[in-house]
């Protein structure tokens, strides 16, 4: 642990950063395949063939999940406009799942914090979690709690889906204004995610600098072993979702803390409930409470729950039997202060960076369009989640700079 106050101050910021510059370019690559996806796939397909349980609606489901955004609030929107429009409980719930699960930019994102067997955890545990959340809402259907949501559904505001009629894609693609739609896609992405990621970046530096081995020791029972056993397994698939509920970090801001986790000793089973457990925390509860009623929304992070460990569970023993789990770092082991080196992440990072100023310019050609055309409208006001993540963001911010300035005049 660092020595002084200070130097653990200064050690956090510089560690989120170094999180943060080492996925910014993943961020915007995946970001910009969801734009494109979300530009030229329209939803009216979606709402018109998911509805029932049926294997092909719930492979659907799924697909269009897969193509979506990763943003657990915009999906559950979308997932409560398909349930509203008819689609079944099980299709939506798996939309819910892949879009939050098994999207690319998380792949991504994976793939450089935590190695290939987490990318396989997430995608065929991703499927594994729908399948076994397929046979828990079959086993226990909440065939009066659907009627009473679909009736509040119904009795509550319209929804802002767009069903007008939409132009081939190939004409979109070949289009100035598509590629204008596209740029204000992807800014939404940035301006739904932004606070997510600056918190759980954040949080992450300050568990690298601030919290002890012996905290994951005692919140993860056996992660100081050499060797993780059964019990301790079964442990960690439980305690994964507790912690990521009291984080309230969206997935992509998890990432990173998953990866902490992994290298103070926390089974493979316990990171991957982590990661599967965005749709547990409490701010994702309390909107869909918002949408469906308390009843409900209990129901499905239940069903979600038992899913969750479920699959974590037999990913993990599924690679322990066939030899691959990873290795974690060495337990106890903490490095100094990351160093930001002129290499691959540098340029790629530049490259994507002048994507992203591309993407800002369509996105101000649009905006400009609409203005003047009269389309421009009010969001209006944030909700009391985004005012508290607000804040938490300032905080952030604050945080972040205070530690590299105490680094630069402390050296």
């Amino acid at each position: 642990m660092p020595e002084t106050f200070l130097d653990a101050w200064s050690l956090s910021a510089l560690t989120a950063l170094h999180f943060f510059w080492k996925a910014f370019w993943a961020f915007v690559l995946g970001y910009v395949i969801s734009a494109c996806i979300q530009v030229f796939v329209t939803r009216e397909r979606m709402q018109r063939t998911m509805g029932d349980a049926g294997g092909k609606s719930v492979f659907l489901g799924t697909f269009f999940g897969f193509i979506s955004s990763s943003c657990s609030f915009a999906a559950l929107a979308t997932t409560k406009s398909l349930l509203k429009k008819g689609a079944g409980l099980i299709p939506s719930l798996a939309f819910l799942l892949a879009s939050t699960n098994l999207v690319i930019e998380l792949g991504i994102v994976i793939a450089i914090f935590l190695g290939w067997q987490f990318i396989v955890g997430e995608y065929v545990g991703g499927l594994l979690l729908i399948g076994i959340m397929c046979l828990l809402v079959k086993l226990f259907y909440p065939k009066k709690l659907l009627e009473d949501t679909r009736a509040r559904l119904r009795d509550g505001e319209e929804d802002g889906d767009d069903e007008g009629d939409v132009p081939d894609w190939r004409k979109r693609v070949r289009s100035l204004e598509g590629w204008e739609k596209v740029g204000m896609k992807y800014v939404m992405e940035w301006k739904m995610v932004w606070k997510d990621v600056l918190i759980g970046f954040t949080i992450a530096g300050v568990i690298s600098g601030f919290v002890p081995n012996s905290f994951f020791q005692f919140l993860f029972p056996g992660s100081e072993a050499e060797s993780v056993t059964f019990l301790h397994t079964a442990a960690h698939s439980l305690v994964g979702p507790v912690a990521a509920f009291f984080t309230f970090i969206g997935s992509m801001g998890n990432i990173p803390l998953a990866a902490l986790l992994f290298s103070n000793g926390v089974s493979y089973a316990g990171i991957m409930a982590f990661i599967f457990s965005d749709l547990v925390v409490f701010p994702v509860l309390r909107v869909n409470a918002k949408f469906y009623g308390w009843k409900m929304s209990l129901y499905i992070a239940a069903i979600f729950l038992a899913a969750i460990v479920g699959a974590a569970l037999i990913m993990h023993w599924s690679l322990d039997l066939l030899q691959l789990l990873p290795e974690g770092a060495k337990k106890g082991g903490r490095q100094g202060a990351p160093e930001f080196k002129i290499g691959f992440t540098f340029w790629m990072n530049l490259v994507f960076l002048a994507i992203t100023l591309v993407m800002a310019g369509l996105q101000w050609r649009m905006r400009r369009r609409m203005d003047h055309g009269g389309h421009g409208h009010d969001q209006g006001g944030a909700s009391r989640i985004e005012r508290v993540l607000g804040v938490l963001s300032v905080l952030a911010i604050l945080w972040l700079v205070g530690g590299v300035g105490v680094r630069f005049f402390t050296g």
